[in-house]
């Protein structure tokens, strides 16, 4: 069932979708080469806790951790420890908070240093797929309209989209329904409503789309090594078009 969000609902998760982004501005400042990623973990935990949140991946399905950290080749779900960012490194943060029994969630992919010109096209066109996907989460389009933007995108630009994990609708739970696939033909799915929330989340390879969970049942990485890319916002479709929560504003 998709639930629909009153003007009030939407208000309380664009306050758990402000405390998101300051964290993530947080993370913009401290991402450098020589912190670990559990110390981003540490910081992103004491900044959600200081707004009178909650971090709403930590004990998720026994997740332990506060954030997730995906490094290169890494996708999502990678698990904050000591290892150390380095130079030229790519690095996934993805953030979630409860507010008051509301979710918000978002991913943004950083450059540390001099990366790469792929690695800098991966990140401009990953972050504008999003863009493209946020355009069309209007009343009376369809989901899959959401998902094909995303992949035509991606697509055109010679990378591609991984299909194995998808964006999801939120709310009072951190994953409500539908299911919001990054590729997909225009016109299929539920139509969208006003009151319907979203988090649209494109994650983008270099090489083929194909990924693999690692040993510690979590993190998902590239089958063939290439570099991914992450980026992620919760957005509210509404009478005056789509709204993004996790941001300043």
């Amino acid at each position: 069932m998709i639930y629909l969000k009153s003007p009030s609902e939407i208000e309380m998760m664009k306050r758990a979708g402000q405390i998101v982004a300051i964290a993530h501005e947080e993370v913009r400042k401290a991402i450098k080469p020589g912190v670990t990623t559990k110390a981003l973990d540490k910081l992103c935990e004491e900044v959600i806790r200081s707004y009178g949140a909650t971090p709403a991946f930590k004990g998720y399905d026994g997740f332990p951790a506060s954030i997730c950290v995906a490094i290169n080749e890494e996708v999502v779900h990678g698990i904050p420890d000591e290892t150390t960012i380095r130079s030229g490194d790519i690095v996934g943060i993805d953030i979630g908070a409860e507010f008051q029994g509301y979710y918000g969630d978002a991913a943004k992919t950083w450059p540390v240093g001099e990366i790469s010109e792929l690695a800098k096209e991966l990140l401009r066109v990953t972050e504008e797929a999003l863009h493209k996907g946020i355009e069309n989460a209007s009343i009376g389009k369809r989901l899959s309209d959401i998902s094909h933007a995303i992949q035509r995108h991606v697509e055109a630009n010679g990378f591609s989209v991984v299909r194995d994990f998808v964006g999801h609708g939120i709310g009072r739970k951190m994953h409500e329904e539908p299911q919001v696939p990054n590729f997909g033909k225009p016109g299929w799915g539920p139509r969208l409503k006003n009151g319907m929330v979203l988090a649209i989340e494109p994650m983008v390879n270099v090489g083929g789309y194909g990924v693999e969970i690692t040993e510690n049942d979590w993190t998902v990485v590239t089958k063939d090594g290439s570099l991914s890319a992450h980026f992620e916002h919760t957005v509210a479709i509404t009478q005056s078009g789509p709204l993004i929560l996790t941001t300043f504003e």
